[in-house]
Parts: structure tokens; sequence; C-alpha cells
């Protein structure tokens, strides 16, 4: 499942909330288990960043170097969503996008099927994921 943040630090810092508020609300409201990816940037490898993930409970994850396939599903997700929509329109600000932003990114964790994922979208597959492991054991994941 995908969000994204961009801008500045502070931009950053608030998108983790935001996204952390996305998780939950999809998950029906647990919010154990959310794990933020992201490339090596020096924003996301901050101790000032690393902090606001801990406090929130958020487990970073972060792709080795030269590792391309680390962050292949991810640059996957980037390719499409600027071939789909952003090269496709216009907005004459950031905050004039976010609404079409954030629709074809609920599009793509809610309805999309994913070759990576069994060809389900990454929410169905993230709630069979914890069925399994509620019904077995964390062994059976």
């Amino acid at each position: 499942m995908i969000g994204v943040g961009s801008g500045t630090a502070g931009a950053l810092a608030r998108s983790i909330t935001a996204n952390k508020r996305m998780a939950v609300g999809i998950r029906g409201g647990k919010a154990n288990g959310i794990v933020f990816h992201s490339d090596r940037g020096s924003q996301y490898l901050s101790a000032n960043y690393q902090q606001k993930l801990a406090n929130l409970g958020i487990r970073p994850s972060v792709g080795r170097t030269g590792v391309c396939w680390d962050n292949a599903v991810a640059e996957s997700l980037w390719s499409s969503l600027k071939r789909e929509l952003l090269h496709r329109y216009r907005w004459p600000t950031r905050a004039a996008a976010r609404p079409a932003i954030f629709a074809w990114i609920q599009r793509y964790n809610r309805h999309r099927l994913h070759s990576s994922l069994g060809y389900l979208p990454p929410i169905e597959y993230e709630q069979q994921y914890h069925h399994t492991r509620s019904i077995r054991g964390p062994e059976a994941a």
C-alpha cells in the first residue's frame, strides 16, 4: 500500500502523520505493522525523521545502496503515476493536484491488480496476509 510525501522538511514530517491516518483508516482502525519504505534520501535517513516515525510506531525500511530490486515495485508505482496522471494533466498549484493524486493512490491501493501480489490489489493482499497470520500464526505468512 502506498502513501506519498514531498516538499519541505515540514511537509515531509506532516506527510508521515497523514499517511499513517490513511493506512489506519484503510486497515479498519488498526495501526500495527505499518512500514515506511523509502530510498536513501538524506531527508528520510535524518535522525529527526526517523524519530518521528518511531514516535508514531512506524517501522522504517530503506533500500540497500546499489540494489535496484529493493525498490522495483516502488519504481513501478512512480512510473505508473507519472504516465497515467502527472504527465497527462496540468494543475495550477501543488495544492490543486493533491486531490487527483490522492484519488489515484486510493484506486491504486483498492482496485489495481498487481502481478507481484498474485493479481490482487494491495489492500486485499494485505488483508489476506493478516488473516492468514491470525489463523495459522506468524510463521504461516
